[in-house]
């Protein structure tokens, strides 16, 4: 369930408030008239499901609540009430399935951002698996998996194609490509350091690593490991059920597989830095793929589910 919190001009106000009574969906409306100060107008309250909240902030925006006055939501934890109980069963769908699209383009609109947090992350997520290659250590490799937080401009840029919002693509390409290869650059230079006082070398690339050489050794399953990966983080972050055995999942040949490539690199080893290439490349595309349909069928469902129950339908 969703907490609204919804500043309407006092000329819209009986609209916004006749809007919320007629949703099956919200509950718990209240109304403070002239509460508002900034921007002026009436400040209305009231609860939402999670089935009915992307239909009724599609409604609010539709209004011009959004640029007039003002809405926030935030998740309800703990709802003790049976009107609540009587909007749950009353509303379409199931909670754990909805989609709140607004949400989503929210959480993903700031994983476009190329920050300095991001960066310092995918670094040493990279260096990390880095060393795990050359140790041949999946340990390691996982330890760089949950680092890695490169899921996010994935997620926002399925976003972003799904709603043809063009800065938002590139800005989310632009934070893959510049911190891949950020994270690549610092791992042959990491190597090279760690070459030179004696802690690793070239023998322990070409050696046999029977635990991760399929980091760079790409087949018909890179494909299969990526689109289950897409699909899985996707539903993690509609559903809100993410955790961090989806971050390694999602991060399973992509952070480690740019790792091999800067490790191969650094020592010469094109034939083994060009697989891994293929390998991060595959799988990067897989992951967009698999998330971008994971969506489209979600809101085809959705859009199904509201023609079912003779209520527009959202998306």
């Amino acid at each position: 369930m969703l907490h609204l919190r919804v500043i309407a001009p006092v000329d819209r106000s009986t609209e916004v408030v006749d809007l919320l009574s007629a949703e099956a969906g919200v509950t718990h409306l209240a109304v403070l008239p002239g509460a508002a100060r900034q921007p002026p107008g009436d400040l209305i309250l009231c609860d939402v499901v999670r089935e009915s909240a992307d239909r009724v902030l599609r409604e609010l925006r539709r209004i011009g609540v959004d640029t007039s006055g003002g809405i926030a939501a935030d998740d309800v934890e703990l709802t003790i009430s049976a009107a609540a109980d009587r909007a749950a069963e009353e509303a379409p769908g199931s909670g754990a399935d909805a989609v709140v699209w607004d949400e989503i383009a929210a959480k993903t609109g700031e994983q476009t951002e190329l920050s300095g947090t991001y960066l310092v992350l995918i670094v040493v997520a990279t260096m990390i698996a880095g060393i795990g290659v050359l140790l041949d250590q999946p340990i390691l490799i996982v330890g760089a998996m949950v680092v890695g937080p490169e899921f996010g401009p994935l997620a926002a840029l399925c976003v972003a194609l799904l709603r043809r919002q063009l800065g938002a693509i590139g800005r989310s390409v632009q934070a893959l490509v510049v911190g891949f290869l950020a994270a690549m650059v610092a791992t042959v230079l990491s190597t090279w350091a760690l070459t030179a006082v004696g802690l690793v070398s070239r023998e322990m690339l070409l050696a046999e690593r029977p635990l991760t050489d399929f980091i760079w050794r790409p087949d018909a399953l890179s494909w299969v490991v990526g689109l289950l990966a897409g699909v899985a983080g996707m539903l993690s972050l509609t559903s809100k059920k993410s955790g961090s055995l989806v971050g390694v999942l999602i991060s399973v040949t992509t952070v480690p597989a740019a790792a091999n490539v800067a490790v191969a690199a650094a020592y010469g080893a094109w034939d083994e830095a060009g697989g891994s290439a293929l390998q991060l490349v595959i799988n990067l595309a897989a992951i967009v793929l698999a998330g971008l349909l994971t969506l489209v069928v979600q809101q085809v469902w959705w859009w199904g589910l509201a023609r079912r129950s003779r209520r527009p339908a959202t998306g």
